[in-house]
């Protein structure tokens, strides 16, 4: 079992307007999000959000990134842009930081290796939108660069409910012990 000491951050990625917005006919969806973000406030685990975003005129995005280059194309997700912002339901408190990348991945392009270093944090725990995206991307990175890792099953967003599964049953187990929200706050007591 994981051991969270002060060297744990929760990682919140991509719970951005523009992409919740696509899961909000469930209104539960985000429940687990918020459960595990008061845990780890009431337990003094760092948290730290992810966005993606872009600069004004999209210097960042390659027409060759096959899922990125429509957004040059249609506008808006510029960092600036309502749909870059972090979603109300799970608001950053002040000293929360928002780290804005520019790929799939958390750490692509962002600062978000340096923070981890500057607070000596060596373990993760991850939730966002999506399982088959960010979660993946990051969950991938952040092995190869020697971090513990968690992955609350039920703080994770997918769009196609069967790739979340065998994600979370077969393939982050790999890399990764994988609970539900309840079940990392108990580890927590």
């Amino acid at each position: 079992m994981q051991n969270y000491s002060d060297k744990a951050a929760l990682l919140v990625m991509d719970m951005q307007n523009g992409i919740v917005s696509r899961f909000t006919e469930n209104k539960e969806a985000l429940v687990p999000v918020q459960k595990a973000l008061a845990s780890a406030r009431e337990n003094n685990i760092p948290v730290i959000f992810v966005r993606v975003g872009f600069s004004k005129g999209y210097p960042e995005i390659n027409p060759r990134n096959k899922g990125f280059s429509g957004i040059s194309k249609l506008g808006g997700m510029t960092t600036s842009d309502e749909s870059t912002q972090i979603h109300k339901a799970v608001k950053p408190e002040a000293d929360e930081p928002i780290v804005t990348k520019y790929r799939v991945s958390a750490f692509a392009g962002s600062t978000l290796e340096l923070i981890l270093r500057s607070r000596q944090i060596d373990t993760l725990i991850l939730s966002g939108i999506s399982t088959s995206g960010v979660v993946l991307s990051t969950l991938r990175e952040a092995a190869d660069k020697d971090f513990s890792l968690t992955v609350l099953k039920d703080a994770c967003i997918d769009a196609d409910l069967e790739v979340h599964r065998v994600l979370t049953e077969k393939v982050f187990p790999r890399q990764a012990e994988v609970m539900t929200v309840n079940a990392w706050i108990k580890t927590l007591n």
